[in-house]
């Protein structure tokens, strides 16, 4: 119990100390629109044109990609960035095949989505796995984590019709000290897990107004079936049981072939 103390004493001394980058070089092909979106934890900026949002219907996803230039800043090893660009690609399939059709032929498009990593932090896995072990000794819902151990990711998508900018948003997030971010055993884990959070907030700048019924698929007709599954059933389970995060395994996607054009999608 002391040694889960002095780890929260730690902890909500360090909670601010740790920031994602403020800049870096853009893959958009715009960024003279985007206004401040969320801050704290998430930090944003965004642009949506809910006009012309609203006459899109189908959609092609390309590959994402990592930004390169000066400020942009990633410790990536060659073996994980394959793992840490596919699962953004990933959650931001998932979200979109909820608002629109996702087709593999861009001709047959509405709009195009491109996306890139902007910036990555490894996370410090010695510490994360310390911080497990003092949370198990900790009730509530806030876990902590150590110094060294927190990981961030940045990323950035736009929607694109007909070449012109409809949507578009630049995105980063850091792990807290003290919060609901797990630790985990690996180096990928904030980046990771941070991945679905991103998806949510690409597709909701990216959504129409109203938003449409949310699409639903089986397995036979999810148009992101390449990616693997939506939920992560057994990192679920070692979550609840550790409190570490345990990345999914997806498979490794061909970088020319787009999700989607598989129809027989369900409306709720």
């Amino acid at each position: 119990m002391r040694l889960a103390l002095t780890f929260t004493a730690l902890a909500l001394g360090l909670t601010a100390c740790a920031s994602a980058p403020d800049g870096h070089d853009s893959s958009l092909s715009s960024t003279e629109q985007l206004t401040p979106g969320k801050s704290g934890r998430t930090t944003t900026r965004e642009y949506r044109d809910t006009t012309a949002l609203n006459q899109v219907k189908r959609v092609y996803l390309h590959p994402t990609k990592l930004a390169t230039g000066k400020t942009t800043r990633y410790a990536l090893k060659d073996n994980e960035k394959a793992l840490v660009l596919t699962e953004v690609e990933a959650q931001l399939c998932f979200e979109l095949a909820e608002r629109y059709e996702m087709v593999s032929d861009r001709s047959q498009s509405d709009a195009e989505v491109h996306s890139a990593v902007t910036w990555f932090e490894p996370t410090g896995t010695a510490g994360s796995g310390a911080a497990a072990v003092a949370n198990f000794f900790i009730p509530g819902p806030l876990g902590i984590r150590l110094p060294g151990s927190l990981g961030g990711l940045g990323a950035e998508a736009e929607m694109k019709v007909k070449e012109r900018q409809v949507a578009a948003i630049v995105w980063a997030r850091q792990a807290q000290a003290l919060g609901t971010d797990s630790p985990s055993l690996s180096r990928l884990g904030d980046a990771l897990q941070f991945a679905e959070p991103f998806g949510d907030d690409a597709a909701r700048v990216m959504s129409p107004e109203p938003l449409p019924p949310s699409r639903s698929y089986t397995s036979t007709t999810d148009p992101c079936a390449a990616y693997g599954g939506r939920i992560n059933e057994t990192g679920f389970i070692i979550d609840r049981v550790t409190g570490l995060y345990v990345p999914a395994t997806r498979p490794q996607k061909t970088p020319e072939k787009a999700p989607g054009n598989i129809p027989e999608a369900q409306q709720d």
